[in-house]
């Protein structure tokens, strides 16, 4: 592949270093950090008293980068803990690897309608599979590290021990380009808010409230509440909104009472990292869904 002239990636590792951020050299054409590693360390320059992590040499200071980048055609990583950056990753499904899988973009913008605010409007770059990055400054004394689906599917953010592609740097599928020049605000409050660990509870298993229905309905809940519990990270939601769609037929046929089905639902969905905003929005839109949609018994 042909790579961008090393001095357009210069240019682009001296302008994330100016906003403050702290670059390090990625391996031309890749997302891969081009430094030593802890096996190859000579021990020496930065490494003299011991090997210096990506992170740890990541650096604002012009002479060093413009030193690196003479060396060859380096794409270019912002280490966001050392930045003090919060990146949100919106994901496309093709870069999920599965058509299934819910864009980053839909259900990011999901998630700040229900939560009563409009998408912020801060510094953003478009990746090289059409994806979208949000930078964010971290609030005061917070250090968030990285997460993966705990904001909504295909959503996932870099902060400590992470680390984005900038702007300008070029893969063989594409360029990273800014889509607009502003400044990174500071991580929302209620962004912030969904970002905190969720506190930790002992897994015990499903317990379905005693209530009269039949015993299919009650399997299939169960089961369906299960199948949410396994969901995989970037398929949680996707997957709770299915699982309840199909218990909804027994809700309209009158097997089970609908707030019990949400209850249900509403646990898993919870036990599995989903918010409980995320929850009671997708059970109550699958349910309303299906309940629109259920077939007679009898032909069902």
């Amino acid at each position: 592949m042909t790579h961008f002239p090393r001095s357009a990636l210069l240019s682009a590792a001296l302008d994330a270093a100016a906003r403050g951020w702290h670059v390090f050299p990625l391996r031309p054409g890749t997302k891969r950090p081009a430094l030593h590693g802890e096996a190859a360390c000579p021990h020496t320059g930065p490494c003299a008293s011991g090997h210096l992590k990506w992170e740890q040499r990541a650096t604002t200071d012009p002479d060093r980068i413009r030193a690196a980048w003479s060396r060859a055609p380096y794409n270019v990583g912002i280490a966001t803990g050392p930045s003090g950056l919060v990146v949100i990753d919106l994901d496309t499904p093709e870069h999920k690897g599965s058509s299934d899988a819910p864009d980053g973009a839909t259900t990011f913008m999901a998630l700040c309608e229900r939560a009563g605010h409009a998408v912020p409007d801060t510094y953003r770059t478009r990746t090289s599979s059409s994806g979208t990055h949000l930078y964010f400054t971290a609030p005061d004394g917070a250090r968030l590290t990285n997460t993966a689906g705990t904001v909504a599917d295909s959503v996932d953010t870099r902060a400590w021990g992470g680390y984005v592609v900038a702007a300008g740097s070029v893969l063989p599928a594409g360029t990273y380009e800014a889509l607009n020049s502003a400044a990174a605000i500071v991580l929302p409050t209620w962004l912030h808010a969904v970002l905190q660990p969720a506190p930790t509870t002992p897994s015990r298993p499903l317990r379905l409230p005693a209530v009269d229905g039949s015993r299919a309905a009650l399997a299939a809940l169960e089961a369906e509440c299960a199948v949410v519990a396994a969901a995989p990270d970037g398929l949680r939601n996707v997957t709770l909104n299915r699982c309840a769609f199909k218990v909804g037929r027994f809700v309209a046929w009158g097997d089970l009472p609908r707030q019990v089905v949400e209850d249900a639902f509403q646990g898993a969905g919870e036990a599995r990292g989903l918010t409980a905003a995320e929850c009671r929005a997708t059970i109550r839109s699958a349910l309303d869904s299906s309940l629109r949609k259920a077939r007679p018994r009898e032909v069902a």
